[in-house]
Order: structure tokens, then sequence, then C-alpha cells
């Protein structure tokens, strides 16, 4: 399952990051976005929606919710 299946408010735990996109990986990881850390989908926009990782509120696209597994 990955991070555009998630309900909105719920915590999940991210258990992979799965892209081939070295950058995308290196991104997500700065926000604080690996393995084993929780994250929460706060509201769905146009193109993507917006979540809460550790302190921080993030919108992230469409693409980039699709690689991360929850």
């Amino acid at each position: 399952m990955n991070l555009l299946d998630a309900e909105e408010g719920k915590e999940y735990i991210i258990k992979d990051i799965a892209t081939d996109d070295e950058e995308m990986e290196a991104f997500l990881f700065s926000l604080g976005c690996y393995s084993g850390e929780p994250i929460t989908v706060v509201s769905r926009v146009r193109g993507g929606c917006v979540v809460s990782i550790k302190d921080g509120r993030y919108n992230i696209d469409t693409d980039l919710a699709k690689a991360i597994s929850i």
C-alpha cells in the first residue's frame, strides 16, 4: 500500500521507499522520510497530498506519494 491509499489523519509507519531514482530517495530522506518513521496524511490537494513527518508538514506530489510504501 502506498501513501495515496492512506486515510487522512491516520498515522502510518513507512515500510519502504520504492524508487530507482536516487535523487528522489535522497530528497525524501532529507525530509526525514525513511523506513520505520511515522507519517500522517494531513490533507489531499490537487496533484498530491500534505503529509506530516516528524515536526514538519510537506506538500508532496503524486509521484513521491506513490514511492512511499506504508
